[in-house]
């Protein structure tokens, strides 16, 4: 049996669209990178091809089920641990590869083309505007070990200098340490002059932070 060429052609352009999304989640080395975005683009357009070809009069039911099955795997990519989430960009860049699958799946080549030319856009060019915005507002969120909850006035009376917002979330007794959470607000320069506060105090055990 000899495999149609629009859907041959189509594919191909699965290959391509989910390769270059890939390369750039590749480049960035995120846990879903060159393979898997290939993979998952060139899926979701067979998965189409097939929804219209045995569909008959459900022909969207096939399709329907690739936005499910795609949900697990970016809820798989998503983590999140005591200070923050991670990946929310990857599993949303897998949905919107999925999406692009199925739009050159059902044949809307020009809505795929301009679909993953703005995918593109917003992975690339947005995350130097991105980067701009950081340099001068960042909200971090910060686990700091203390010995005394007393030692707590110098984070607070340091913060206050150097003109950082915060909120401290909450507090814990460990053992005989205290576990302060604050989420603190401000520019990148004034949240590295708080990191190397926090590294040359001695009334600091440790500490970790992430970004919010």
């Amino acid at each position: 049996m000899q495999i149609p060429f629009d859907d041959s052609l189509k594919l191909l352009l699965s290959v391509v669209a989910g390769s270059l999304i890939g390369i750039e989640r590749e480049y960035s080395s995120k846990a879903a990178g060159f393979r898997t975005m290939t993979l998952i683009c060139v899926g979701a357009t067979i998965f189409t091809i097939l929804s219209i070809k045995i569909g008959g009069s459900n022909a969207d039911r096939i399709a329907a089920n690739i936005i499910s099955g795609i949900g697990f795997i970016g809820a798989g990519i998503i983590f999140k641990d005591s200070l923050s989430i991670s990946g929310i960009t990857t599993a949303a860049a897998i949905w919107a590869t999925a999406a692009l699958g199925m739009a050159i799946g059902s044949g809307y080549f020009l809505l795929a083309g301009e679909g993953l030319f703005l995918v593109l856009v917003v992975l690339l060019g947005f995350e130097i505007i991105q980067k701009r915005i950081d340099k001068f507002h960042q909200i971090r969120s910060y686990k700091i070990v203390l010995e005394n909850i007393n030692d707590e006035s110098a984070l607070l009376d340091i913060l206050k200098e150097l003109n950082l917002r915060y909120d401290k979330k909450r507090e814990i007794k460990s053992k005989e340490d205290i576990v302060v959470f604050y989420t603190v607000y401000g520019s990148r320069i004034k949240n590295d002059q708080f990191n190397n506060f926090l590294l040359n105090q001695k009334l600091v055990k440790s500490f970790d932070w992430s970004f919010s």
